[in-house]
């Protein structure tokens, strides 16, 4: 089913997002995961590219098996900055051969060991550009990704929502965002995008932070504002690590009930391979989400 689709029969959608193995790691360690969220019936779930493309060869894999094995949609990632057009049309050869209908379109990070080629010439350097390409050469739903607070590589906020609009006015579905911390700073960016008339779902994206080193190498990656609310409780169970996850856990509880209260097209639980957290959430979203969506037991 493809995921533009979803909107028109529930709302909100609640997915998962996972990422490959490394690559010193057995690719059956990700479907024991995936045995684990299952159970709780997700609407659909991602699978990353790895950055820099590093896991991408089981990126495919992963998605065909949740999809034609587990019987749950999926999505599949697809980054272009480092690949060239033919090794895209392949590659969106192959998600039609696995039964694939969903992408997510993204341009992905540039890895160091390009930054430093001076001959080095992307054929893709914005993801409007592989979704143009996506469009021409299949029937997918396509998703992009946005930034509430804005990308850290763009110069304002008012940038990214012109780059936000060219991408979406190039043929995305629906839009996924960066993990926030602060809900208002989701209903701004919400409120900004009907002054640009983009209709597209908008999916929020939700990460529960367990630790201090996750927080601050997130705040290294994506800049994202931590409110006051989040900073006590990192301040108040620093040095006390499982109460930092019960309070982490409870604070990504709080924002999902929040955003659902609100009517948020859907929920997308950033999992990091660790399914016994996000069964913590999904445990306390339950009788909230059967409530919304009277057709799921």
């Amino acid at each position: 089913m493809k995921i533009k689709d979803m909107f028109k029969e529930k709302s909100p959608t609640v997915s998962f997002e996972i990422f490959p193995p490394k690559r010193d790691y057995p690719i059956d360690t990700i479907y024991k995961t995936i045995d684990e969220l299952a159970i709780y019936k997700p609407d659909f779930i991602s699978v990353t590219y790895g950055a820099g493309g590093s896991t991408k060869d089981h990126t495919i894999e992963i998605a065909s098996k949740i999809k034609n094995e587990y019987n749950i949609e999926t999505i599949a990632h697809l980054t272009c900055v480092t690949s060239t057009k033919d090794k895209i049309l392949s590659t969106l050869d192959e998600l039609k051969e696995n039964n694939i209908e969903n992408i997510l379109a993204l341009r992905g990070d540039i890895p160091d060991s390009y930054k430093n080629l001076n001959s080095w010439t992307p054929e893709y350097k914005y993801a409007h550009e592989l979704i143009t390409d996506i469009k021409n050469n299949g029937d997918f739903s396509i998703g992009g990704a946005c930034y509430p607070e804005g990308h850290i590589e763009s110069k304002n906020r008012v940038s990214d929502l012109k780059y936000l609009k060219q991408k979406t006015d190039k043929g995305l579905d629906f839009l996924i965002t960066q993990l926030f911390f602060d809900n208002n700073l989701f209903y701004q960016f919400k409120e900004n995008l009907e002054l640009l008339d983009i209709k597209k779902p908008v999916i929020a994206g939700i990460l529960p932070v367990i630790n201090i080193k996750q927080i601050k190498k997130i705040q290294e990656l994506s800049g994202c504002n931590l409110p006051p609310k989040f900073i006590k409780i990192l301040n108040k169970y620093e040095h006390s690590p499982k109460a930092l996850e019960e309070a982490g856990i409870a604070y990504a509880v709080d924002q999902i009930i929040d955003l659902m209260s609100d009517g948020v097209d859907g929920i997308h639980i950033y999992t990091m391979n660790k399914p016994y957290i996000t069964k913590k959430i999904m445990k306390s979203i339950k009788t909230i989400r059967s409530t919304l969506n009277t057709n799921i037991s």
